[in-house]
C-alpha cells in the first residue's frame, strides 16, 4: 500500500463516512487475564465516545510507510491453507459474527502481549464501496467498482491516572478526582486485507507500530506465522554499523555527510515529484553513492557483502529509515555538537599541531551559557579538540 491509499481509508474513519456498526474490545491486565469483554453497537454510542473509538482506529492508518506502517506478506501455502490465514478471512467474512473466531483471535493477540500494564485490544469490521477515480483524479460516485470489507485492529495501553484538582463548574468549586483507567494511542495494530492499487489483496496486511524501535514480533508471528520487518530505528543502527566496519579508515566525516546529503535530497524531490509509491533505495544504489563518494572498490565490495548478510540480498530500504534529516550530531565522550544539518559545511574535522579537532566556522555571534565572547586578534574558527 502506498500513503494516498491509506489516506483514503484512514478520511472514511469519520462518523458520516464510516460504516462500522460494532466495536468490540477486551480489557486485559498485565498478567494476561481478561478484565472485561465488550461487543457495542456505534450508532447506541454517544457523538463523543463514537469519535474516540474511530479516533483510535485512524491512529492505526496513521505514519510513514516503512516507518509506522509495515507491509505484511502471507505465503501463497499459507493463504490457501493455513489457521492463520483461515482466522483472519472468518472474521472478516462473517463481520466479526463468528463467536468462535472472534474467541480464538482475542486468545491469540492476549498471549502475544509484551506491554506492560493493562491494554485494551479493539476490533472492528468495516465496509468501503471504492468508486472508480476518472483521469481528473475525481471520483465517480454513480460508479463504484467493488466492495472493500476490512478488519482493523488496534491494541491501546490503559494507564491509570492520579488524583486530582477537577472544577465542577455546577458548584464552582475544585473536587479531588478519583484516580481512573484512561485509554492511550495504539502501541500497535492491523489493517486486514490490504488496499493495494485500491483493490482487495488478501495475500498482505498492513502493520502499525507507535515505536520506531519495537515491532512487537510475539504479536505478529502470533496472528499472521510471518517474519517482522526490521524496525525503522534496528535499521538505521544495523546500517550505521555497516559504514563502520566495511568503509574502516575511509569512513571520514566527508563520506558520512555526502550519504546523509544524497538521502536527504532523495526525500526532497521525492515529496516534491508528489509520487505515492513509497521511495526506497537499493544496495547498489547506496553502491554508487559510496563509490561517488570516493570509497574503494574493496570497501565498497565489503559493504555488499555485509548488506545482504544483515538486510537480505535483494532488499531495499527507505532512506527515511537510515538517516536522520532533523539532526546533524558529532559526539565525543566529553563534547556533543549539534549542527543545523542545512549548513554541515560550517564544521570540519582537522588535524592541528598533531590533534585530531572539530573545527566550527563562526560565521555569525557565539554564545557560552547565553553569552556572547568575543575571539582574541579576530580569529574566525572555534577548534574543540
Amino acid at each position: 500500500m502506498n500513503e494516498k491509499e491509506v489516506a483514503e481509508l484512514r478520511r472514511r474513519l469519520r462518523p458520516d463516512k464510516s460504516n462500522i456498526t460494532h466495536i468490540l474490545g477486551c480489557y486485559v491486565n498485565e498478567q494476561k487475564e481478561i478484565i472485561s469483554q465488550f461487543n457495542e453497537p456505534l450508532a447506541l454510542m454517544s457523538a463523543e465516545d463514537g469519535e474516540k473509538y474511530l479516533a483510535l482506529f485512524r491512529k492505526v492508518l496513521t505514519g510513514s510507510i516503512g516507518r509506522s506502517l509495515l507491509d505484511l506478506s502471507f505465503r501463497t501455502q499459507q493463504v490457501v491453507d493455513s489457521d492463520e490465514h483461515r482466522l483472519l478471512m472468518t472474521l472478516r467474512d462473517s463481520a466479526l459474527g463468528d463467536e468462535d473466531a472472534v474467541h480464538a483471535f482475542f486468545s491469540r493477540a492476549i498471549q502475544s502481549l509484551d506491554l506492560e500494564g493493562n491494554c485494551l485490544i479493539l476490533l472492528t469490521y468495516n465496509t468501503y464501496d471504492v468508486y472508480y477515480k476518472g483521469k481528473d483524479g475525481l471520483e465517480q460516485q454513480d460508479n463504484s467498482s467493488e466492495q472493500f470489507r476490512y478488519l482493523l485492529c488496534a491494541v491501546c495501553p490503559v494507564k491509570e491516572t492520579k488524583p486530582s484538582l477537577n472544577y465542577d463548574s455546577r458548584e464552582s468549586r475544585f473536587h479531588i478526582r478519583a484516580p481512573g483507567q484512561v485509554v492511550g494511542a495504539p502501541e500497535m495494530g492491523f489493517l486486514f486485507p490490504a488496499f493495494d492499487d485500491r483493490a482487495t489483496n488478501i495475500y498482505n496486511a498492513l502493520y502499525y507500530t507507535r515505536s520506531a524501535g519495537e515491532v512487537h514480533t510475539s504479536f505478529v508471528d502470533a496472528l499472521f506465522k510471518t517474519p517482522a520487518p526490521m524496525p525503522a530505528q534496528v535499521q538505521r543502527e544495523t546500517f550505521q554499523t555497516i559504514l563502520e566496519d566495511t568503509l574502516e579508515e575511509e569512513c571520514s566525516y566527508q563520506v558520512v555527510q555526502a550519504v546523509q546529503d544524497h538521502l536527504t535530497q532523495m526525500m526532497e524531490v521525492h515529496k516534491e515529484s508528489r509520487e505515492v509509491e513509497p521511495l526506497t533505495v537499493s544496495k547498489q544504489g547506496l553502491r554508487a553513492l559510496l563509490r561517488a563518494s570516493g570509497v574503494s572498490d574493496a570497501h565498497a565490495e565489503a559493504f555488499d557483502e555485509q548488506f545482504d548478510a544483515q538486510f537480505g540480498a535483494g532488499t531495499e530500504l527507505s532512506p527515511q529509515n537510515l538517516v536522520d534529516t532533523k539532526h546533524l550530531e558529532l559526539k565525543m565522550p566529553d563534547v556533543v555538537i549539534q549542527v543545523n544539518p542545512e549548513r554541515s559545511e560550517l564544521v570540519q574535522p582537522r588535524i592541528v599541531d598533531g590533534a585530531r579537532c572539530i573545527v566550527i566556522r563562526a560565521t555569525e555571534a557565539v554564545e557560552v551559557n547565553g553569552v556572547a565572547i568575543q575571539f582574541d586578534g579576530g580569529e574566525k574558527e572555534v577548534a574543540n579538540g
